[in-house]
């Protein structure tokens, strides 16, 4: 079955270029002219994937993702004219799971799309081989991670963790016994190739340390290489 993708730009130029290149990729598009016929779309029939522009009459891009975030976890892109740091940052905290700024290549668009459902169908696999609770529970310090179901807690606190989120700090559960660079975490969790330049791992890796700040572990970094999951209660 053919992937579904939702894009909603006011740029109508943009939107029909963006649209072409996915048709030619062998996905069912559709696209709207601001993200108020957007939501109203998904709302009675949720696609695989958002493309959102920031600027937008209106709703903008950013209060679009928070609007989806409530209620569904599907990867989301956004688009922006401004190339602003505060703009990739906001995007990337609210729960976006990439960023392009204009103007871009469609095919490097197209490539990142490809990535991303890359990894839902060998995350989907993973899941499926997941059969008993040894498996698909993780712990580490005082922190509980339950794989098949999503889910991080701390001491009977539940933590409220993004997908990329929760997906970093499980491989870095899973390899706490070395440090792991952003390289192999790009490819891991991201599915990209190195070639491609974005500063997921370090935004991702920033977010989740202040969700954590208040449990037993801490992600260090290994300058020039990557990071390390540490017990910090652990070094008392």
């Amino acid at each position: 079955m053919k992937k579904l993708i939702y894009i909603a730009d006011d740029d109508d130029n943009i939107r029909g270029l963006v649209k072409t290149f996915l048709l030619n990729s062998d996905y069912d598009v559709c696209d709207f002219e601001n993200g108020e016929l957007l939501l109203k779309a998904f709302d009675e029939k949720e696609c695989d994937l958002v493309i959102l522009d920031v600027m937008m009459p209106k709703m903008d891009g950013f209060e679009v993702c928070r609007k989806i975030r409530e209620k569904s976890t599907v990867p989301i892109i956004m688009l922006t004219a401004r190339g602003e740091e505060i703009d990739y940052i906001t995007g990337i905290s609210i729960g976006s799971d990439d960023y392009f700024t204009k103007p871009f290549s469609p095919m490097s668009l197209v490539m990142r799309i490809k990535a991303i459902f890359r990894r839902i169908d060998i995350e989907r696999n993973n899941a499926e081989e997941i059969e008993v609770d040894k498996e698909r529970i993780l712990e580490f310090g005082n922190v509980k991670l339950d794989k098949a179901n999503k889910s991080v807690e701390c001491d009977d606190t539940m933590l409220n963790l993004t997908p990329n989120e929760f997906n970093l700090l499980s491989y870095l559960f899973e390899k706490n016994d070395r440090a792991v660079s952003r390289d192999e975490l790009l490819n891991e969790i991201w599915g990209y190739s190195s070639e491609i330049e974005t500063r997921a791992v370090d935004d991702t890796v920033k977010r989740l340390r202040k969700k954590i700040k208040d449990t037993g572990i801490e992600i260090q970094t290994v300058w020039g290489y990557g990071f390390r999951v540490n017990d910090k209660q652990g070094e008392d």
